[in-house]
């Protein structure tokens, strides 16, 4: 008679929890890497956003007259009318990305914005070529407006996806690494062409080394990109692909049946990109205007206070990790009311050095609250099929309105002596996202992306 062997419990418990324990390793490092190969665009992508505003007063002269004490207005404008795109964009990309692939769309966003860097660097001055100068600017920027309203809905998106379950919260949070990170790497540019040319040289020439860089950047983190895994099921791509799949990307499918997420969306991104561009744009040329005539003092400052907000994103998502995502975004919202006044006031009579640069850290500390997690809060309100369309069309429509629009907004109301009515305007924003926070958000609940884990990346 045959003996039957019983296995030992403890060796089988070993090896399922050993098998357990390798998933799970594979599964971090994958995520890791798709975090990184995502991200390394959309830190080459914001740095197309945000040279042009850490260079616009070097090249300013070259598109308008000087002469013109509007001409800064005018330079912020196109900053802002470049806003007007995002949500084409992000329909467009969104779209894409839903039906194509997530891969698919953010290769193709970055290779947009590399063109328009290029060209830009490359454009002959009003001298040369008279208003065709300024034509061309706007045209290239409209572009990468497109371009970054479809990078920030499919960036976001993606991230999320290739998060493991447990730690989305860190690994989406790197979308706002990045992104600040291009903001940062436009300031270190502007500190390193600062150190080897005078004033004067940067607005002949040196500001387009910085345009050709980004250009240059973008053209690289095309082939990375199309190394990334797929986020979305070959099953999901097969139906779109074979007709059998319409509302996947679907305008129509957005509106009729998923129109509360993106309204949502819509509400808790505004307070939170209005401070965002207050903080990190406007903040940055009040502290460039104070320490003017001292060297090198601001672009320090601002470069210094850009790479701890960089930092902290990751502390935010981990936090979120935590204790969920709700407590932070209450914590942005109470304090971007109590705050914005005084460091508005504070940074446009600002003398001391140590005092600037932690008044404009402490700020940074508030708007974390929002930047290290709206990417996944946005992301957990729509299901697969429709994801990057919801995050990129909700996001990108309170960009163009509250976002884009704030540093146009402050200098005219500089111009016209009426700061006071904007810090007024940005906090009263804040506070009417702060109220959705409250009481239109749960916290830790199941979420669609908890109900589509397992999911396979290929």
């Amino acid at each position: 008679m045959s003996e039957t062997t019983t296995p030992d419990p403890d060796v089988s418990t070993g090896r399922a929890s050993s098998a357990g324990s390798a998933s799970s390793r594979a599964a971090t490092r994958r995520a890791v890497w798709n975090t990184l190969r995502g991200s390394s665009g959309n830190l080459v992508e914001w740095y197309d956003v945000y040279v042009y505003t850490v260079f616009a007063s070097y090249f300013e002269g070259h598109f308008f007259d000087s002469a013109d004490k509007n001409s800064t207005v005018y330079v912020y404008a196109i900053f802002a009318v470049t806003f007007l795109m995002r949500p084409v964009g992000s329909w467009f990309f969104g779209r894409y990305a839903d039906r194509r692939g997530r891969r698919a769309a953010l290769t193709f966003s970055v290779s947009l914005m590399a063109a328009c860097s290029l060209v830009i660097a490359i454009v002959p001055g009003r001298e040369t070529i008279g208003v065709g100068a300024a034509v061309i600017l706007i045209l290239c920027r409209l572009v990468q407006g497109f371009a970054t309203g479809g990078e920030y809905g499919a960036s976001a998106t993606y991230m999320s996806e290739a998060a493991t379950r447990e730690r989305r919260g860190f690994f989406s949070s790197f979308q706002y690494v990045t992104l600040v990170g291009g903001h940062v790497l436009a300031q270190l540019t502007l500190l390193v062409l600062q150190t080897f040319l005078d004033k004067q040289e940067i607005s002949d020439f040196g500001w387009r080394i910085a345009f050709f860089i980004g250009g240059v950047a973008a053209v690289v983190v095309f082939w990375l990109r199309r190394s990334m895994d797929e986020s979305l099921t070959e099953a999901q791509l097969d139906a779109v692909r074979r007709g059998e799949d319409t509302e996947s990307g679907s305008l129509r499918e957005l509106l009729r049946n998923h129109w509360r997420p993106l309204l949502l969306c819509f509400l808790l991104t505004m307070g939170g990109t209005l401070a965002f561009y207050t903080y990190s744009v406007n903040a940055p040329s009040m502290v460039k205007t104070a320490f003017e005539g001292r060297g090198m003092t601001a672009t320090w400052i601002n470069l210094a206070g850009l790479i701890f907000l960089m930092l902290l994103q990751p502390v935010g998502g981990l936090i979120s990790d935590k204790v969920g995502r709700k407590p932070l975004l209450v914590f942005f919202g109470i304090g971007g009311v109590a705050y914005t006044w005084f460091l508005i006031t504070f940074l446009q009579d600002a003398t001391s050095v140590a005092a600037t640069l932690l008044v404009t850290c402490l700020g940074y500390v508030v708007i974390t609250g929002y930047t290290s997690i709206n990417a996944i809060v946005k992301a957990e309100l729509f299901p697969s099929h429709i994801r990057a369309l919801g995050v990129g069309v909700g996001y990108a429509l309170a960009n163009s309105v509250f976002g884009g629009t704030a540093p146009m907004i402050y200098q005219a109301a500089k111009n016209g002596g009426h700061v006071t009515w904007f810090i007024v305007y940005v906090t009263v924003v804040i506070f009417v996202s702060l109220l959705v926070y409250v009481f239109m958000l749960k916290n830790k609940s199941e979420t669609a992306l908890d109900r589509e884990q397992g999911r396979a990346f290929r």
